[in-house]
């Protein structure tokens, strides 16, 4: 594996300045990197097509042309002068070109390169012109067309031509997609004889799968549509199995290993604790606690995930959780991604444990230093039984005297090394049992991934008396009567959330977005007789849980505000929620928003407002969100409709490798299909000790697929 191994600076045709670009836009640092740097679309490059089929709607088109002319153009459009014999290069910012074939002519447009594509395109030759076509002034043209000379053509024509992630830094150092097929070509030939195979031979034989080497070869330069199919199904497949056969390897260890707090006993908090709530707990619910009890009584290590959509009785069950520990004479602690959403569980909490005699302290960046030393004490002697907080609790100097239990709220938020810190909190390095709450959504496929090593809990049903949400789509000029539907739920003694985007590449413009939105609020509902608060991201801590705590309060009716409200918070009297730009928004988003009405007794409405000119993909979306309120279907349906999206990225973040080519959401069939072999395989042989599985051994030895003891705690 020499040659894999090599810097990418010693491939022809790349050197230090290339290298050194691909490491910092693409990743790329090995020769290896960069043949596993696959392809995200083909064209195909075999058929010459007439001018006059040109349309801008054409992805690409390729043609075959003779050139009539070509002129210069220099600054607003002047043309170029020459000077005798001697043309100003210097002064031309533009080269235009225009061909023609039996059917008819077009233009091709080149801002670079234009003293060597003036040379290059002489009059009355012939090239062959490929590119994405646009119209300008009446005419249709091609920006920085790939130009080959009929021979060139020749050799592409017949196969299918790889389209390679790129950025705009790239393309301007001159590395085009030709030139990075050409880099590809290079590393193949240097390296494709040293490849040696990853997957066992049975594996391929049942499957019909073919070779790496086939793969790699076909995936990069495809001799037609059926070699592209296999490789593509080979690499994916090679993905996701060994990807399961990491997770399920990790399980399998620990599931053996007695690396477990034993927690036998139910104590008497608990009970008095599931006596005093006011409502029967849901059968899901029940059947989690009974899930987690088992679990702690194992003597293995918990790590377990519990899903349950927006109002489905988590924190109940999480607190119940913590009661069983503390019943056993264990520390708990539950961590949350921010302060808002850590104050508001510390507060339902308290309430929670009225009835026992577990003390609960809260720890946050806010936390003063007086109180905090108290903390700090009372973790180390074992008084505080239960610590709500956020990153703040895995600072160093945090110490429990015997933690048992550690409930992580919204994973997602949290790095692994965050994680990592909270497990390094066990009694005498036994690390504590685990349980992960997401209120997000999440598909089928990409949980069985992402936490393909924990064991899963739903929470299916919702508690008795929750109200459905009314959700209605609208444009703009519906805004008065939103308005006065505010006030009438205002004068009922409700109150309203209205929320703006904000998305990081354009903070300045979004904040100034909802600042305008916040002074229309102002105007329509203007102080005495109205209150209103506003809450966004770019906020001191200590002005935006002000504001947040005065509409929580009730002292103020409106809370307008950026997506820092999406997870957790409860104001039980907020009855409606006014989402502004709906359609920027991600549909797990919108759902989550939808989740902080309807938590009291009264009807509740979420009121989605579009742009006027929204995309018929979003319209779809927005209406979904009006049809149910199902937060599993609309994952699902999100998925179907737009792909993995923001939701693969988040979830893939957690994963022990990247990967290249497999799609979590869109392959599940082949997902399905490598978790099955990958089950099979451990289940004969689990420590892969069998010959045969040899080569799989040595796959998961390499750094990309060692999962850190920590790193899946999500």
């Amino acid at each position: 594996m020499g040659e894999l191994q090599t810097e990418i600076k010693y491939l022809k045709g790349v050197g230090p300045k290339r290298a050194e670009l691909l490491k910092r836009e693409l990743g790329v640092e090995t020769i290896g990197d960069l043949i596993r740097l696959y392809p995200f679309r083909y064209i195909d490059r075999s058929s010459i097509q007439p001018i006059a089929s040109v349309n801008q709607d054409l992805a690409s088109i390729q043609i075959q042309a003779r050139v009539v002319s070509r002129s210069l153009y220099g600054p607003a459009g002047s043309i170029v002068k020459t000077d005798g014999e001697k043309i100003l290069f210097n002064a031309a910012k533009r080269l235009s070109v225009i061909v023609e074939d039996e059917t008819g002519r077009m233009e091709m447009v080149f801002f670079k390169g234009i003293k060597w594509n003036y040379e290059r395109l002489a009059p009355g030759q012939t090239f062959i012109f490929f590119g994405k076509p646009s119209e300008y002034n009446g005419r249709y043209n091609i920006v920085h067309p790939e130009v080959d000379t009929p021979q060139e053509g020749n050799m592409s024509q017949g196969a299918l031509t790889g389209v390679y992630p790129s950025t705009e830094k790239l393309k301007t150092a001159g590395i085009t997609g030709k030139v990075m097929c050409k880099m590809q070509s290079a590393a193949l030939a240097l390296c494709l004889p040293e490849i040696t195979e990853t997957l066992p031979e049975y594996v391929m034989g049942e499957l019909g799968l073919c070779s790496l080497q086939y793969a790699l070869k076909n995936i990069h330069f495809p001799s037609d549509t059926y070699s592209l199919q296999k490789a593509t199904r080979r690499l994916k497949f090679e993905e996701l199995f060994l990807l399961q056969l990491s997770l399920l390897k990790q399980k399998y260890i620990r599931s053996r290993g007695d690396n477990g707090i034993v927690m036998p006993k139910v104590g008497p908090d608990f009970n008095a604790c599931y006596e005093s709530v006011p409502f029967k707990l849901t059968g899901a619910q029940q059947r989690v606690i009974k899930e987690i009890r088992t679990d702690l009584m194992s003597g293995h290590q918990m790590n377990r995930l519990l899903q349950g959509d927006v109002g489905s009785g988590k924190t109940l069950v999480a607190v119940l959780s913590c009661l069983l520990a503390t019943g056993n004479g264990y520390q708990t602690c539950i961590m949350a991604p921010t302060e808002v959403l850590a104050q508001q569980h510390y507060y339902n909490i308290r309430k929670y444990l009225s009835n026992t005699s577990v003390k609960c302290a809260l720890l946050t960046g806010s936390t003063g230093v007086k109180d905090r030393r108290e903390i700090h004490a009372g973790l180390e002697d074992g008084s505080i039984g239960l610590l709500v907080g956020t990153h703040a609790l895995i600072e160093d100097n945090v110490v429990f005297k015997n933690l048992g239990l550690a409930v992580i709220d919204e994973q997602h938020r949290f790095g692994v090394d965050q994680r990592a810190k909270l497990w390094a909190k066990g009694p005498d390095g036994i690390p504590p049992h685990v349980l992960v709450m997401t209120a997000t959504p999440i598909p089928r496929t990409l949980a069985m991934t992402v936490y393909g090593d924990l064991d899963v809990s739903v929470i299916d049903e919702m508690p008795p008396g929750r109200k459905p949400v009314r959700t209605t789509l609208h444009t703009p000029a519906k805004m008065p009567a939103v308005y006065k539907f505010m006030r009438q739920e205002i004068a009922k003694g409700r109150q309203v959330f209205v929320v703006y985007p904000m998305i990081f590449e354009n903070e300045k413009l979004d904040l100034s977005n909802l600042e305008r939105g916040y002074e229309d609020i102002m105007r329509e509902f203007p102080l005495p007789d109205f209150k209103t608060a506003m809450v966004h991201g770019q906020q001191a801590a200590d002005v935006k849980n002000f504001n947040m705590d005065a509409f929580a309060a009730g002292r103020a009716d409106i809370l307008v505000s950026t997506t820092v409200i999406e997870v957790g918070v409860d104001v039980p009297n907020a009855s409606v929620m006014v989402i502004m730009s709906a359609e920027r928004f991600g549909l797990s988003q919108l759902h989550q928003l939808r989740g902080r009405v309807g938590r009291g007794a009264a009807d509740s409405h979420c009121i989605l407002i579009r742009d006027y000119k929204t995309s018929k993909e979003s319209l779809q979306r927005l209406e979904l969100m009006c049809r149910t309120e199902n937060g599993f279907e609309i994952a699902e349906e999100d998925m179907k409709m737009r792909g993995p999206g923001d939701l693969e990225g988040t979830m893939q973040s957690g994963l022990p490798i990247s990967l290249n080519i497999a799609s979590l959401a869109k392959d599940g069939l082949i997902l399905n299909e490598a978790r099955a072999y990958a089950q099979k395989v451990l289940k004969a042989d689990p420590s892969l000790t069998d010959p045969r599985n040899a080569r799989l051994a040595v796959e998961l030895r390499k750094e990309k697929y060692k999962v850190r003891d920590y790193s899946k705690i999500s």
